[in-house]
């Protein structure tokens, strides 16, 4: 490459690495939003567990339902188009959810931001490839990073220093959707024009491959880790509440999203040589129980301790499952493979929340609702040998 032309490569590089990590932020601004405030919500609209459970488990569900959506608008208006579609989406449910006092209300506009999130998720896969398609592992990586940094700050702010500065949790919400908007209109401006269509053999294909068995497999393997991570941000804060350790909500909940940080940083090295050893699924899986139990039993800094290492686990599965369809996939199939594994995974999540707070409800046990999320583990550690048989290519 010659000395002309370096310099706008590097150029596009940045700008293209810079629109994922915005985009990887947006991802999870609004949603990760809600855990901080729950005790706020459940007294101020009389909440059930089961509801909360609910409230938490909606975006979970639209990340299923609205994947295979996602990959045919892709198909239909191009990469660029769908992921400001996405994002635009997203925005405008967050910041409306607190709008209107009414649980039927919160739930309709989280469900509205939970098909923009969907959306996004869907497209990004196909922006790494065709944006940056001999980069695809930094670019995944970069993604990746800025998802988890968007699952951070809304925790770890939110309490000592949002809430504070706008007075409410609705007006919370609003806060956190202003720059997912702001990325929205970046993204409009600056994203490569060579994203904006993924040619004419991926408008015909658009619906995913159910017939493979191995995508089912994996998809329930990660499936496995979304459960464990929105469940268990769903239930710390009341669950804390309720055992007397509401002091250290904050700091489990900043934990269970920060220990998820040096995992992506680990996995960027080593990811390569990873991807059929079974080994790190089963030794994530159990420490994913051990810290559940952790979570429970333990007081003051060891549920911190706990969250955090359970984030370090979480992560380090995400970030090796999330590479695959980029990597493994012709470029004309990677929605559709991701939207198949998403809806997969996220099929399984969704249930997850709801089934915690319907046996805390039902037992009268707080610590009842961390049960399904230590058999999440479990299941995930039966389900680990898949990972052996993971092909080059996915047709």
């Amino acid at each position: 490459m010659n000395d002309l032309n370096g310099a706008p490569d590097r150029v596009r590089l940045l700008n293209s690495l810079l629109l994922l990590w915005l985009s990887g932020t947006a991802l999870r601004f609004t949603i990760l939003a809600v855990p901080p405030v729950i005790p706020l919500i459940h007294d101020e609209m009389n909440l059930s567990a089961t509801q909360v459970g609910i409230l938490t488990g909606l975006p979970s569900m639209l990340f299923a339902i609205a994947a295979v959506p996602g990959a045919l608008l892709i198909a239909r208006l191009g990469v660029r188009t769908a992921l400001v579609l996405g994002i635009a989406v997203n925005a405008i449910g967050g910041a409306l959810r607190g709008a209107v006092p009414d649980i039927f209300w919160l739930y309709a506009m989280t469900i509205a931001m939970g098909a923009g999130v969907a959306i996004m998720q869907v497209t990004l896969p196909p922006a790494v490839r065709l944006w940056l398609p001999h980069k695809i592992g930094l670019a995944t990586a970069v993604y990746t990073n800025g998802l988890l940094v968007g699952e951070i700050a809304p925790v770890a702010l939110t309490l000592p220093l949002v809430l504070p500065l706008v007075g409410t949790w609705q007006l919370g919400f609003a806060f956190w959707s202003v720059p997912v908007a702001i990325i929205a209109v970046l993204v409009l401006l600056f994203s490569p024009r060579s994203g904006t269509t993924n040619g004419s053999q991926a408008r015909r294909r658009w619906w995913p491959d159910w017939n493979n068995s191995l995508i089912w497999r994996l998809g329930i393997m990660l499936g496995t880790i979304n459960a464990t991570y929105f469940a268990t941000n769903a239930f710390i804060p009341d669950y804390l509440k309720s055992n007397g350790e509401a002091e250290w909500t904050s700091a489990a909940l900043s934990a269970l999203n920060i220990g998820q940080i040096p995992a992506s940083l680990i996995l960027l090295a080593v990811a390569g040589r990873l991807e059929r050893a079974v080994w790190p699924y089963i030794v994530c899986a159990l420490v994913c129980i051990a810290t559940t139990g952790g979570i429970v039993f333990g007081s003051g800094i060891w549920i911190v301790a706990a969250a955090a290492l359970q984030g370090f686990a979480a992560a380090a599965i995400l970030v090796l499952v999330l590479a695959l369809p980029p990597l493994l996939s012709p470029p004309d199939d990677v929605h559709r493979v991701t939207a198949a594994m998403f809806t997969i995974s996220y099929s399984c999540a969704v249930i997850v929340p709801v089934i915690s707070g319907l046996v805390w409800d039902l037992s009268g046990i707080p610590s009842m609702a961390f049960l399904p999320i230590a058999l999440c583990g479990v299941l995930l550690i039966i389900l680990a040998p898949a990972i052996n048989h993971i092909p080059r290519v996915v047709h």
